[in-house]
């Protein structure tokens, strides 16, 4: 019995690993942390998505897709998820050329070791605003309040 060298493989393999030998990232191409080469991350591509949109409500989803470090395909399917979950409400723009999110702040996280929990924490927390508006989210969020939402649990961030 013979081995076969397969230069076909071989190459791929040593494409897809390039990254490993040279510590640069693990295998999603992501930099890594003190060598760490797992490959999880604490942020789902989930979150990742809602945090982009607090920041610019005004977003293109292709924008989203590049901050994130996925595919536009794969944006526009969480877009759908957290707005059937709840979490956002798409409309059109004024331009009618863009749409515009909005995100209810008061949703719960979804998993059972997070309930009781706001998204408001979150956004607070990972969503760089302006200063005031930080500020005024931080406040609510502790206080339990959003006086500037139209039925008392969502806010246009």
């Amino acid at each position: 019995m013979s081995v076969r060298f397969n230069p076909i493989y071989v190459n791929i393999y040593t494409k897809r690993n390039a990254h490993n030998r040279t510590g640069t990232g693990d295998a999603t191409g992501m930099r890594t942390h003190r060598g760490d080469h797992s490959g999880w991350t604490f942020l789902t591509n989930h979150a990742r998505v809602l945090l982009s949109i607090a920041r610019d409500p005004e977003v293109r989803l292709r924008d989203v897709a590049a901050e994130c470090g996925i595919t536009e395909r794969t944006v526009q399917g969480i877009v759908s998820d957290l707005e059937a979950a709840g979490y956002l409400t798409r409309t059109r723009a004024a331009d009618g050329r863009r749409n515009q999110y909005r995100i209810d702040t008061a949703s719960p996280f979804r998993h059972p070791a997070e309930a009781g929990h706001e998204i408001a924490g979150l956004l607070a927390l990972l969503a760089p605003r302006p200063a005031d508006a930080r500020d005024d989210i931080r406040d609510d969020v502790q206080d339990g309040i959003r006086d500037d939402a139209p039925d008392d649990s969502v806010r246009q961030l």
